[in-house]
């Protein structure tokens, strides 16, 4: 079983995050617990996720393979890559189902059963280059620890989409339906049964530049979780957070969403993600 400590911050405020190293506690009394910039690729934090979601056009592969994952220069690079002509894919959807035979590959890393936290607050900083072309989805998200989606490894992996132990918060998500310079926050609004969420009632649309470098936050707050850019409160779900205080593990992924030709490699830049507690 997944050993985890509930932590509640109980007051609201506005701060620029500085990128403390584990234990170190800021001003606002945050103290880091996790922190990867990103100097390697570190298996201990990450793991390479291969499955199949969302009618996805991108087969997901792992090992960086096709130049879809590397860490370079203390900041890590997912990317769409146009193989020219369609390959096998082994990912499989939720009821087993192989993927199609696809010319687009690429990457997707989660913490599961590495890094896992209740509560608290992440934050990613990152850029996407090019937004806005047709198929991209790429994400920085959170998964319930208790779901049962692959790989599953312990014996409480057991809880479906999107219900408690298995609740969905997408802290950045672009989509290009809605054109360039935009993205999503959300979570998703659990409606008491397997695959039965709700995308759209707890969901911020909001414009932001990103081929510059941000700070894409999400934190409890007493009852309520909170969104952030750059550390101001943009978002917020009100009376939820205890429907998603189960650990959770993150998800960074660039997908494409469709079976649009693309005209270059898409690349989702990474500089480095963080877990803060409230002290």
């Amino acid at each position: 079983m997944k050993i985890f400590t509930v932590l509640i911050a109980s007051a609201i405020f506005f701060s620029a995050y500085a990128n403390g190293a584990p234990g170190q506690e800021d001003s606002e009394g945050w103290k880091t617990v996790f922190l990867d910039e990103f100097d390697t690729f570190d298996t201990d934090n990450w793991r390479d996720q291969i499955l199949w979601v969302n009618g996805e056009d991108q087969c997901y592969v792992k090992d960086g393979k096709y130049n879809t994952r590397e860490v370079s220069d203390g900041t890590l690079k997912l990317r769409v890559i146009d193989l020219g002509e369609k390959q096998p894919c082994d990912n499989l959807d939720k009821t087993g189902k192989k993927h199609h035979d696809t010319q687009y590959v690429s990457g997707r890393i989660s913490s599961k059963n590495r890094k896992e936290f209740a509560r608290g607050r992440w934050t990613a900083r990152l850029k996407v280059e090019n937004s806005g072309q047709n198929g991209m989805f790429p994400a920085w998200w959170l998964l319930g620890a208790y779901n049962n989606e692959p790989p599953v490894e312990e014996p409480d992996e057991t809880v479906c989409w999107p219900m408690t132990g298995s609740g969905e918060i997408d802290i950045f998500e672009h989509h290009s339906d809605g054109g360039p310079n935009h993205y999503a926050a959300r979570s998703i609004k659990n409606e008491g049964a397997c695959g039965k969420g709700d995308w759209q009632a707890l969901m911020l649309v909001r414009e932001a530049k990103l081929d510059e470098y941000h700070e894409y936050s999400v934190e409890w707050a007493g009852k309520d979780i909170i969104f952030r850019l750059d550390g101001v409160e943009i978002y917020r779900n009100d009376g939820i957070a205890d429907e998603l205080a189960e650990p959770m593990f993150a998800i960074l992924n660039f997908a494409k969403i469709n079976n649009a030709a693309m005209t270059q490699n898409w690349e989702m830049e990474v500089d480095w993600v963080k877990y803060e507690t409230r002290q």
